[in-house]
């Protein structure tokens, strides 16, 4: 079972992730993990936090000479801040450090704040919001890095985009080949595949910015060369799409998921939204005339692109801030602020990246599983030659 647990606090010294269930001999491009490390920072509608940190993975065990050896992975990810931190969060109590504490005592609309301080019985938030911050995805990034390397011995590879930011949206299909693309530039706007559309999604930021306001949006994810056979249908656990849709709404401010062209066939009738069966007899292959299903059927995937989307809400932080009530004399107040974002589509994608590549890496060894890279390859071509004799 691939299983990976990420710790750490926003302003804390480092974030932790181990990995466990990696096979043995894969070999470990950490260039390739660090490019998904900065492409999580990038995107217009940053805040000032990103241009103090500069993410990439220290890897301390799990890998040697370039290869993974089977036993966990361990990566830590160093909090630059954290030296503006060191006596406002230390980790021993000394005598004046309440002098240099940073309580949070006006909650934030739509955060953890209320809501932590309640379940933990805290005076104040700075405990919660230091987990609950999105920072803690740098972590999930970096182990979603390592599933990617995995998946593309196979030829499976993960992208996304960004489908909508406020009220702009991308009326198009996108084809893999923009998405490549897309994830090769070293310039990254709205992480949009249309320069035309992304113009307006800027200004739709734009707006945002001038009046203290955040956007939310969509984005969405992409699945190419996945085998048909991953997931399963016989328990409700084990269907894919299920996983993924716990997977994307884990992601700090998403708030709703979609796979395949759910919204759409929601209102369409039934002979307008299945993907009609066909079969080519030269290849011998089974094909379907559209993929509105999102390359998931019964929970399985079926040898299609799989296709997910992740609805993101604006974020909590809002340089205008919304009303509040202060947690030491009940009064009414206006919200905290902590340094923040004012759009995070283009990295909530890439995180959405990092989620599906660990799902579906679990699914793809839970079926092909083996102790060494070699041992899945066999299992894996073997049942290739049983598709293909289907």
């Amino acid at each position: 079972m691939l299983r990976f647990v990420t710790a750490g606090e926003s302003h804390g010294e480092t974030l932790v992730a181990t990995l466990s269930g990696m096979p043995a001999g894969m070999p470990v491009d950490l260039d390739r993990v660090n490019r998904e490390l900065w492409r999580r920072q990038q995107g217009y509608g940053r805040g000032g936090r990103m241009k103090i940190e500069s993410d990439k993975v220290h890897v301390v065990s799990g890998v040697r000479h370039g290869r993974t050896i089977g036993s966990p992975i361990a990566v830590l990810l160093r909090n630059r801040d954290w030296k503006n931190w060191t006596e406002k969060l230390p980790v021993q109590d000394y005598e004046g450090s309440g002098e240099h504490a940073v309580p949070v005592h006006r909650p934030r609309p739509g955060h953890a704040d209320l809501a932590g301080c309640i379940k933990y019985n805290y005076p104040e938030a700075r405990y919660i919001l230091e987990r609950a911050s999105a920072r803690e995805t740098t972590a999930r990034v970096a182990m979603g890095g390592f599933a990617k390397l995995l998946l593309s011995e196979f030829g499976i590879e993960i992208l996304s985009h960004v489908v909508a930011v406020g009220g702009v949206e991308l009326e198009r299909p996108v084809a893999w080949e923009e998405l490549v693309a897309l994830a090769a530039k070293d310039d990254v706007m709205l992480g949009c595949v249309d320069p035309e559309t992304e113009q307006r999604m800027k200004a739709a930021v734009d707006v945002a910015y001038r009046t203290g306001d955040t956007r939310g949006g969509v984005f969405e994810v992409v699945v190419h060369g996945a085998p048909p056979g991953l997931g399963s249908h016989t328990s409700w656990d084990s269907k894919l799409d299920g996983r993924l849709a716990q997977a994307i709404v884990s992601i700090q401010a998403v708030k709703g998921v979609e796979v395949g062209s759910a919204a759409l066939a929601a209102a369409s009738p039934g002979s307008k939204v299945q993907d009609t069966i066909h079969y080519n007899k030269p290849r011998r292959e089974f094909y379907r005339g559209s993929n509105r299903a999102g390359g998931l059927e019964g929970g399985i995937t079926n040898g299609q692109d799989v296709v997910v989307r992740g609805y993101l809400k604006p974020i909590s932080t809002l340089r205008r801030p919304l009303e509040s009530v202060d947690l030491k004399t009940r009064d009414p107040a206006v919200a905290a602020y902590e340094r923040s974002d004012v759009a995070v589509v283009p990295a909530a994608g890439v995180i959405g990246e990092a989620m599906v590549a660990l799902t579906v890496a679990q699914a793809f060894l839970e079926k092909f599983g083996g102790d060494s890279l070699g041992e899945i390859r066999r299992n894996y071509d073997g049942y290739l030659e049983q598709v293909r004799a289907f």
